[in-house]
This record gives structure tokens, sequence and C-alpha cells, in this order.
């Protein structure tokens, strides 16, 4: 098992160039296995900054909440 956790914001570089946001919902089963499932934004963001951006107004992400793939 990883001992990783999950990290409830994505963003996602697409091939044109810009940026997709994907707020996850994270809960564990009863084995403490963590069940991960994601929501995709509607909006483009032209930097992953603007996504950080537009998570932290809409979300109250925090520092550190951020994963990139």
């Amino acid at each position: 098992m990883n001992d990783e956790i999950p990290r409830p914001f994505l963003i996602q570089r697409q091939d044109d160039g810009t940026f997709r946001l994907t707020v996850r919902d994270i809960r564990y089963n009863s084995q403490g296995y963590p069940l991960v499932s994601g929501t995709m934004q509607d909006e483009v963001f032209a930097t992953s900054a603007a996504a950080k951006s537009f998570a932290r107004n809409n979300f109250d992400a925090k520092a550190g909440q951020y994963a990139t793939k």
C-alpha cells in the first residue's frame, strides 16, 4: 500500500498547452485504502497559476494540496 496521501486538486496540462483542474473526493474503505473520484472543472486556464488561484478562491485550496501530472 502506498502511504502517500492523494492530493485533492489535480492540475493537468492539455495537448493545446492549456490547463484543467480536477477536484478529487477522497474517501477510505474499511481497510484504509483511499477511494478517489474526481470531477474535472469546466473552466480552461492559460497557466497552472491561474488554475491554483481558481481552486483557492472557489474551493479553499491550501498550498501543498495540488498535484500535477
